[in-house]
């Protein structure tokens, strides 16, 4: 029998999957690979293997294959990679037990969460190796402003705590980094990190995502399967967008906290699992409490400890950081040699907005890289939109800075002050237009309010 290795692939004759191929070979694993059913078929009747990666054009085609090694109990966990996706081929997927469903050409990022979903690592690092060496914990954000390092401190203070954390920030801050940090900088660090999007799987799967199911439970239901709050043994599950989960989902969810049980769908058997759950959400969870969308109840559970992960506009000073790695990561695999950026584009980065926080500056340089004529990015690299609101007036401006010198900090939490009060002054206190012209969350907003102590005495419709 052949060494086991941690990754059969299946490609079909599509013939869409060079890419896929070309990074599963950059992580350097045991991988093979076999280009037909018949061939799998063999390889599997005389080897075993820890996941099963299916890139085809689509399931449907497969779906024979792929009842037969389901109906084995000994089958890998696998995951489908569709160069033709489609909402029914992703139901059929999960339904028949598919660990996660991706749409080709798929990230870096959500290949290594597949990935992980079905228990295939790279090899550890070595016993008593650092966290900065290995790109995990705290290591793995890129920041060193004053709000990064209350965050960075936060994490540390509660990542062996059992409690729940819900951490709280706009699309595109690095939440579920945050999360990484509290699980691998803690006590569950050498435990399973077991990220759901609860926003990205279908309402009537997620059940079953989370819990797991008995053979038989429902239709497509061929295998008994293992729910993420099993998997998480020992570790973390992470639940992103938890917003979106439904009411009769949410009801679970609290008993599922507060007494670490469940069920699957269609057993009986009461299933126990130490796992920590640590949550994340875009949306202002109390505004949907009063809404109705959101249980009162959870949402006290889940914000025992909240953390708040600051926007890339309250962090300017951490941009030319991100550059710098953004750039360095890119260059690697499309063989650029982009020494930096010029000091105009690094001032018209600072100045704007960034509405999709860190997530828009790393695509934006991503696709800068790509099209860069020379080994310098400059300003006519950028796109049209940031040459636009780079060309906004230069913040204020000291005549000679005082020779006794003074904290940068204090000076920038008042002009800050002076531009919210300001906007609130401008919009008549109403604190969704203030925040609109601020281009910040209401939720930001109200705790700067709080932070620089300013208060409405008018009533805000």
């Amino acid at each position: 029998m052949t060494q086991n290795p941690l990754l059969l692939l299946l490609l079909d004759s599509s013939g869409r999957s060079a890419e896929l191929v070309k990074a599963l070979q950059k992580k350097e694993l045991a991988l093979v690979v076999v280009r037909s059913e018949a061939e799998a078929r063999h390889w599997l009747e005389e080897n075993q293997c820890q996941a099963i990666l299916l890139a085809v054009s689509s399931l449907q085609l497969h779906a024979a294959f792929l009842a037969d090694f389901q109906d084995a109990s000994s089958a890998a966990p696998f995951i489908v990679a569709a160069s033709e996706p489609s909402v029914n081929d992703a139901v059929v997927a999960l339904q028949a037990g598919a660990v996660d469903y991706l749409e080709t050409p798929v990230s870096e990022s959500r290949l290594d969460a597949a990935l992980d979903k079905g228990g295939v690592r790279q090899e550890t690092s070595p016993a008593g190796q650092s966290q900065a060496k290995t790109g995990k914990g705290c290591a793995a954000i890129i920041g060193n402003s004053s709000v990064m390092r209350q965050v960075f401190s936060l994490i540390k203070k509660v990542c062996d705590a059992e409690t729940t954390v819900l951490v709280r920030g706009e699309s595109g801050t690095g939440k579920e980094l945050i999360a990484q940090a509290l699980h691998y900088e803690g006590v569950r660090g050498g435990g399973p990190f077991v990220p759901v999007n609860c926003g990205a799987i279908p309402g009537e799967l997620l059940e079953s995502e989370l819990f797991g199911h008995e053979k038989g439970a429902f239709t497509h239901a061929i295998r008994t399967r293992l729910g993420r709050f099993e998997l998480a043994n020992g570790g973390t599950v992470f639940l992103d967008e938890i917003s979106e989960m439904s009411p009769m989902l949410q009801v679970k969810l609290l008993r599922v906290l507060q007494e670490k049980e469940f069920e699957r769908i269609g057993g009986t058997k009461t299933i126990s699992s130490d796992f920590r759950v640590v949550a994340a959400t875009n949306r202002d969870l109390e505004q949907e409490v009063q809404a109705g969308r959101f249980r009162e109840d959870l949402y006290y559970r889940l914000n025992v400890i909240p953390i708040e992960a600051p926007p890339l506009r309250e962090r300017v000073q951490d941009i030319p950081l991100l550059v710098e790695h953004f750039v360095a990561r890119f260059n690697r695999p499309r063989k650029k040699k982009i020494k930096g950026v010029a000091e105009e584009v690094m001032t018209r980065l600072a100045r704007y907005a960034w509405p999709g926080n860190v997530r828009e500056l790393e695509n934006m340089l991503e696709r800068m890289v790509i099209l860069a004529g020379s080994d310098m990015l400059s300003v006519s690299d950028l796109p049209e939109r940031l040459l636009e609101a780079g060309a906004a007036a230069p913040a204020e401006r000291f005549e000679e800075l005082p020779e006794q010198g003074f904290f940068l900090n204090e000076v920038l939490a008042e002009f800050e002050k002076r531009l919210i009060l300001q906007a609130l002054e401008q919009t008549g206190w109403v604190k969704n237009r203030a925040a609109k012209l601020l281009n910040v969350n209401r939720t930001t907003l109200i705790e700067k309010m709080k932070r620089f102590k300013l208060a409405s005495f008018s009533a805000e419709a």
